[in-house]
């Protein structure tokens, strides 16, 4: 009967490790995505005056300008990780349109307030690849606690499901926003 117990009581503290585990990985998953989140917020926050800048120098590009600021919406309006993937994809996008804007208009490399935008950006976008990198990393360990076995077996009964990385598309994973001065 006592060894029956003592199993009893192992059992009962494995599983109370493993749900605590969970637990903390999920709550390490949250934590890193809302690193990226603060990174983002940061990104939308320059991306106005960044156009406004723009805008006094090219005052006929307004395609681009309105691509920007759908893309913005789109992001800030995104609640998934996988609608965030779409919208940062199409901000990077329409980001790389205005530099590309931006170096056709000598002038406008030359304004202060310009040169600092875009220095913030490109430290945003490297703080934002970081922080998706640490997501990313979270995810991976958070989804090999919830696969592997005998994890695996509680993980469905607690309700941990599997959760999705951020990613960027293929060719812009490869390609960062170009900063040029």
């Amino acid at each position: 009967m006592n060894i029956i117990l003592i199993i009893l009581a192992i059992v009962f503290l494995w599983l109370i490790a493993v749900y605590n585990g969970l637990v903390r990985a999920k709550y390490r998953v949250k934590e890193s995505w809302a690193d990226i989140d603060v990174q983002l917020k940061r990104r939308y926050d320059l991306i106005p005056n960044l156009v406004e800048t723009v805008k006094g120098y090219a005052t006929h590009e307004n395609e681009a300008f309105e691509k920007v600021t759908k893309a913005r919406v789109a992001a800030l309006g995104a609640q998934s990780v996988h609608d965030k993937e779409a919208a940062e994809n199409m901000v990077s996008s329409a980001l790389k349109s205005i530099f590309a804007i931006a170096e056709a208009y000598p002038q406008l490399r030359a304004v202060e307030s310009f040169t600092n935008l875009q220095n913030e950006l490109s430290d945003t976008e490297n703080k934002i690849q970081a922080a998706r990198r640490f997501y990313n990393g979270n995810v991976m360990d958070f989804n090999t606690k919830t696969e592997t076995f005998p994890t695996n077996l509680f993980a469905g009964v607690f309700g941990f499901k599997k959760e999705e990385f951020f990613q960027l598309q293929e060719e812009k994973a490869k390609e960062p926003v170009k900063v040029k001065f």
